[in-house]
């Protein structure tokens, strides 16, 4: 396979002597990979480059090398990175409309994007010149922000949404069957600016200024293209993609996701996430072993909830609080049996309780894998936080899997009553690239 030409070789990981392939992520900042860089620019040694990374790379001290939060993610592969991938603690995500009407004009920053998002999610600049190339009086090819810091295990998921495929770009025949926006739910309060868009980009990483810088860079590339409709800062995640990683809590205090989709579940994975050849007939085909993303912004009344009581609080959600168990069982992780009794003969779990309406079990075995983020943006002038969930979900069909989820919740959740979804949007997410390809040909061939 061919590589980029500006994607230079000390940005790559080397392969293991020992045969167990590239060398593990570490502690790899920005500037040192500038510094390999120039460096082996400088000595002429072109051949040699991929090498000179190596050997800096096992120059460094161990102890931050060691540490799994600074480690990069593979860019290339079957799926996208940032759909499995062990949930990280911080996320950017925006979602822009194309401002061009020329389709050639967005291949080419489709391409762009591919080797600056490939770039950063090995822990280097944006753009080979990065912060400095060029000299004095040229704009610099990286904002810099993130020049110090390592990869912290970030990566970068794109995706298109309903209205790219409306005909301006030439790719109307490649829009997925049934890939339409979301239909209105009971209780939606939904603002305009914070809803759909064009194409999306989430990046995901351990320190928040990766994650910023990543986003950032992408913009920046994409200006005159692309133009940003709505953007969302997350923090503190709140599933679990890997069975590697405890159940983490929303805003409201409760154990969010435990029976989450994992990254080790491959064939639910197969089932429910990844999209299958037979999906996705004709023209589009290029969406085979993708996903689709929903994404809702929930703002969750958090004042209100903070003077409801312990019980109440735990009939909404149907587990207890303190150890995430289901009502009348023990254990977290104990399967969720409806037939449990209180104290009284009615049922332990509320006939409106969040777990039992997004429960498989009541939905015909329909499951999806949730990725969100706790948000808190201000406040809303009158005194109250603007806070809650970025909730974020990936799966096989929209219509078939979400759409039915969220109308039983929408119609009789008690957790209706403390929060509002107030943004929305929904974007086809492509497989993997393969070694030598870019999303500019995947998208248009």
């Amino acid at each position: 396979m061919t590589q980029h030409p500006d994607l230079a070789d000390p940005l790559r990981p080397q392969p293991d002597p020992g045969g167990a392939g590239p060398v593990a992520g570490g502690a790899v900042t920005r500037r040192r990979l500038l510094g390999v860089s120039a460096g082996a620019a400088a000595a002429g040694v072109l051949a040699g480059a991929g090498g000179a990374y190596a050997a800096t790379r096992d120059s460094q001290p161990s102890s931050p090398a060691a540490d799994p939060l600074d480690a990069e993610v593979a860019f290339r592969g079957e799926h996208q990175p940032g759909i499995t991938t062990p949930a990280q603690d911080r996320m950017h995500f925006v979602a822009l409309d194309v401002v061009t009407k020329n389709p050639d004009e967005l291949k080419a920053m489709l391409t762009a994007w591919t080797k600056a998002a490939e770039r950063m999610m090995l822990g280097g600049e944006a753009a080979p010149g990065g912060v400095v190339g060029g000299g004095p009086y040229n704009v610099p090819e990286d904002t810099g922000e993130a020049y110090d810091l390592p990869p912290s295990n970030l990566t970068i998921t794109i995706g298109y949404g309903p209205s790219l495929f409306d005909g301006r770009f030439g790719l109307k025949g490649k829009k997925p069957q049934g890939f339409e926006d979301l239909p209105a739910f009971k209780g939606d309060d939904l603002d305009p600016a914070r809803c759909g868009g064009d194409i999306a980009i989430q990046a995901c990483a351990n320190d928040p200024q990766v994650a910023v810088h990543a986003v950032r860079n992408l913009i920046r590339i994409g200006f005159g293209t692309v133009s940003v409709r709505w953007s969302q800062l997350g923090f503190g995640r709140t599933s679990s993609t890997s069975r590697s990683q405890p159940t983490p809590r929303n805003l409201f205090g409760f154990k969010d996701g435990t029976a989450n989709v994992k990254a080790e579940d491959t064939e639910r994975l197969d089932q429910h996430v990844w999209v299958q050849p037979g999906d996705v007939p004709g023209g589009a085909a290029w969406m085979s072993s993708g996903s689709y993303l929903v994404a809702r912004r929930i703002r969750m009344h958090i004042e209100v909830w903070d003077r409801t009581h312990l019980q109440e609080q735990e009939l909404v959600f149907g587990r207890d609080k303190l150890e995430g168990a289901p009502l009348g069982q023990k254990g977290e992780f104990t399967p969720v049996d409806f037939a449990t009794k209180s104290a009284d003969g009615g049922p332990a779990i509320d006939m409106a309780a969040h777990v039992r309406l997004a429960h498989p079990e009541n939905l015909g075995g329909v499951e999806i894998l949730r990725r969100g983020y706790n948000f808190t943006d201000g406040s809303d002038g009158l005194g109250h936080l603007d806070a809650g969930l970025f909730f974020i979900a990936f799966c096989r069909d929209i219509t078939r899997q979400f759409v039915p989820m969220q109308r039983a919740l929408a119609a009789k959740d008690r957790l209706n009553e403390y929060i509002e979804h107030t943004g929305s949007a929904v974007f086809a997410c492509p497989p993997g690239l393969a070694e030598g390809k870019d999303w500019g040909a995947q998208l248009f061939g």
